[in-house]
């Protein structure tokens, strides 16, 4: 039987507990303020804040974080995203201990989206509920303007959900193109060691 150091000699430690943390708690964040948009209004609001906050967080952690969570770990050109890729669509991908490319692509458009969800979120909050910290821009931002934030709000979150299902895709292809279990590294931690440890490739 296998003890648990022996399993651990075959695993690699890669994403620390903040950037586990901050990837469940942003999972069941967004699920709570898409579900709350309609019905239960102030605790949509409530979630958004703390969404802010969260992303916030992963903003100064992808700066001073550890290895793995520091955004220029993952940052990779377009012809190794593209060749990335392809070579998905081969089934003979290279193995990233962090983000592949294709991983690293949807982390920095999912960021950037929701950045951009909970600024006009703020902003839909200030001038059309006259609430928030933004409520000054009731004074620069006209009625047509504001529903237009508003609109804009709700596609930006529907084209995260459309995010979400390809991530989910990715997760389950890379999954088994690599026999490896991501959803069990994110939440564990530690990936499995792939030997040589040089032919793997990490940042």
């Amino acid at each position: 039987m296998q003890t648990m150091d022996s399993h651990h000699q075959h695993e690699v430690p890669i994403w620390d507990m903040p950037i586990r943390l901050f990837h469940w708690l942003l999972v069941a964040g967004f699920t709570g303020a898409y579900l709350t948009a309609k019905y239960a209004q102030a605790l949509h609001v409530l979630i958004g804040y703390l969404l802010c906050a969260l992303l916030l967080l992963r903003l100064i952690w992808g700066l001073i974080g550890s290895r793995y969570a520091r955004f220029g770990s993952f940052i990779f050109s377009p012809r190794a995203t593209f060749n990335y890729i392809r070579a998905v669509g081969r089934g003979n991908p290279p193995h990233h201990y962090g983000h592949n490319p294709a991983g690293a692509l949807m982390v920095f458009a999912l960021l950037g989206l929701l950045l951009l969800i909970s600024a006009t979120g703020l902003m839909t909050l200030a001038v059309i509920d006259y609430e928030g910290p933004l409520v000054s821009l009731t004074q620069l931002i006209d009625d047509k303007t504001s529903y237009l934030l508003r609109r804009l709000h709700r596609t930006l979150t529907n084209v995260v959900l459309l995010l979400i299902v390809l991530h989910l895709a990715g997760v389950l292809l890379s999954s088994i193109q690599h026999r490896e279990n991501l959803v069990r590294a994110m939440l564990t931690g530690r990936k499995k060691r792939y030997p040589p440890l040089e032919k793997s490739i990490g940042p």
